[in-house]
């Protein structure tokens, strides 16, 4: 007897989800959020001091492109050249950075349909002011017990 087997539910349904929430994200936020971590990331690699920030602006910049289904989790011990860096982050780009997550949050929550992508937006904000410390995977390698900073996925 030829029997098949659907493929699991959840994942395929998952995926479509991410897909929709992620082009409606880019049209609603993304494109400018990506724009303005990519012109703070030049603007930190002009000098060679700047560089590292810059390489950080511009991971975040690819996060903040395309986030639906992924999770920022740390990415080692805490350690006080991660919380230097942050400092120092936080002073140069990452005030502003998360300014403009919260601007698009309190604007994409005046209408019922971006309430979802405002919520996001002040989720990704935490992100934007201590950055150092964490990477982006995507929710599936998310390792076992290890509790994700920022969850960016749809209800």
């Amino acid at each position: 007897m030829n029997m098949t087997v659907a493929p699991s539910g959840p994942t395929a349904t998952t995926s479509a989800m991410h897909l929709v929430g992620n082009v409606l994200w880019l049209v609603l936020s993304g494109v400018w959020l990506f724009i303005s971590y990519v012109g703070s990331g030049l603007l930190m690699c002009l000098t060679i001091i700047g560089i590292p920030f810059g390489v950080q602006s511009f991971k975040m910049a690819v996060f903040a492109l395309w986030p639906f289904g992924k999770a920022v989790i740390p990415s080692g011990p805490p350690s006080a050249g991660k919380g230097c860096l942050n400092i120092l982050w936080l002073l140069g780009a990452g005030l502003w950075l998360a300014l403009g997550h919260i601007f698009f949050g309190l604007l994409l929550c005046i209408t019922v349909i971006g309430i979802p992508f405002g919520l996001q937006n002040f989720k990704l904000a935490q992100l934007a002011l201590w950055p150092f410390g964490t990477t982006v995977v995507p929710l599936s390698q998310v390792p076992y017990g290890v509790q994700p900073v920022v969850v960016v996925q749809q209800r």
